[in-house]
């Protein structure tokens, strides 16, 4: 029988290797840049070419070990390929962040099945692929394994429900793993859910939307740069799960305790969640990428 580890030692973030995927914008590209600023060795990937290449060259230029390869996380082949790509770069990895993720506006009887399937693919299966990926590397010595939530991994809100159904998925999914291999097997792997409230990010102009108007999302809203931060706690301090910002405890509270007010509240989200542009870019960054490669909501900085 296994005897499980009670404590998983994690090192400095400035002396790991660290994979970040969905590293061209929001939340991944904040997350890079917080880590570079520590000193960490960095693996990037993303969908976006162009501003891959450009991210990776910048902080090269600034004296940091980055490497970036292009990968569609909905392809299982190319993130195993992104594991052997960190390993030949680096010759380990000890944090590994499955960020990357797409969303869809518009009621469940209006989408289509296409892209419910797609969104699935990105959002749900690419952390599943990248965390098996990542999990026999990180075996070795140790390591943190984190999975960016939201808050709508445990409520909802009206107009996403797929999304919501996928980090649903991805909040189970992380559970589960955890418990298997710290609680069962022992392995020295922390396991981390982040669950952030509403975070300003380019998040809705890269959504599919069937909406007339452009999506936006309601506020208050986190800096990503504070949910960067709490990542990288997580990457040197073991931690089972993050909500980061008053938002996503009060939702996670609310959702458990007075779950049918909540309800009523989510339900009053739908205007909050539509700007007054006009829905210029339908299709978004739903399968195929977006170049902007900004870590704020640039629309509405504007």
């Amino acid at each position: 029988m296994l005897t499980p580890r009670t404590n998983t030692k994690l090192k400095p973030v400035g002396s790991q290797v660290i994979v970040i995927t969905g590293a061209s914008s929001g939340i991944g590209l904040a997350t890079t840049y917080a880590a570079a600023d520590q000193g960490a060795k960095l693996v990037l990937a993303a969908r976006s070419p162009k501003a891959l290449s450009g991210i990776v060259s910048g902080l090269e230029r600034e004296g940091r070990q980055v490497v970036g390869l292009v990968v569609d996380v909905a392809d299982p082949t190319a993130v195993y390929r992104l594991a052997e790509h960190a390993i030949e770069s680096f010759g380990r990895i000890d944090t590994w962040v499955n960020n990357a993720g797409i969303g869809l506006y518009g009621r469940l009887e209006e989408v289509s099945e296409e892209d419910s399937r797609r969104l699935f693919d990105v959002t749900f299966w690419g952390v599943v692929y990248g965390s098996l990926a990542a999990l026999p590397h990180l075996r070795v010595h140790g390591g943190a394994l984190i999975n960016v939530g939201s808050e709508l991994s445990e409520g909802v809100v009206p107009l996403q429900g797929m999304y919501c159904a996928a980090k649903h998925a991805v909040k189970g999914f992380t559970d589960a793993l955890r418990v298997e291999q710290a609680s069962v097997e022992g392995h020295p792997v922390s396991i981390t859910l982040m669950i952030p409230g509403a975070v300003d990010t380019p998040f809705p102009l890269h959504a599919r939307n069937y909406l007339a108007n452009e999506p936006t999302l309601p506020t208050p809203r986190l800096d990503p740069r504070e949910v960067a931060e709490a990542i990288l706690r997580a990457a040197a301090h073991p931690t089972r799960e993050v909500h980061v910002g008053i938002g996503a405890k009060l939702d996670s509270i609310a959702t458990k305790v007075i779950p049918r007010i909540r309800d009523h509240y989510a339900a009053a989200l739908v205007h909050r969640q539509q700007s007054n542009r006009r829905n210029l870019t339908p299709l978004g960054a739903l399968n195929a990428p977006s170049e902007d490669g900004h870590v704020l909501n640039y629309r509405e900085q504007a």
